[in-house]
């Protein structure tokens, strides 16, 4: 028989949220809009390790225009790829530390995507202007909004 986590810091009987165990939370606990923000945030992820990819294959290739910085954008794309998908773990696990460099991200991808259109790219400018679109939508979600939201603290406050 499964034995259920304790809380800690709280009495058994005080009546408020359980705060979070270390372990992540169940899947269906996460609302739906976060789940699309996550998945959103870590195509995004996937697409920079693409495009690392593309860039690395033109530094080996010897079609950069200088080979250090070729490499230092390959490096930088693998980099941010994985802060990308950092937070969207964080996403998927409703950890409000994410909610921020989310919506930041969101904005930098629009940039982006614009930029890409604009230099007639379509083909990658359209699905970064989409997954924008799609995390934004599932991080302003009600749902989304209440799990990300931290409890009130309890402990700095002063009775007179």
């Amino acid at each position: 028989m499964a034995t259920r986590p304790t809380r800690t810091g709280k009495a058994a009987g005080s009546g408020g949220p359980p705060e979070p165990s270390g372990s992540a939370a169940p899947a269906a606990r996460t609302p739906t809009g976060l789940r699309v923000a996550a998945a959103a945030q870590m195509t995004e992820a996937i697409g920079l390790c693409v495009a690392g990819a593309f860039a690395a294959a033109s530094t080996a290739d010897g079609r950069s225009y200088q080979l250090a910085s070729g490499i230092a954008f390959t490096l930088i794309a693998f980099g941010t790829a994985a802060g990308l998908a950092a937070i969207a773990v964080g996403l998927a696990r409703a950890r409000p530390w994410s909610r921020i460099p989310a919506v930041m991200t969101q904005v930098f991808v629009v940039i982006a995507g614009i930029t890409l259109l604009d230099g007639n790219r379509p083909e990658w400018g359209v699905p970064a202007l989409l997954l924008a679109a799609a995390c934004v939508a599932g991080l302003l979600t009600p749902a989304s909004l209440r799990a990300l939201n931290r409890p009130p603290s309890t402990s700095g406050t002063k009775s007179k």
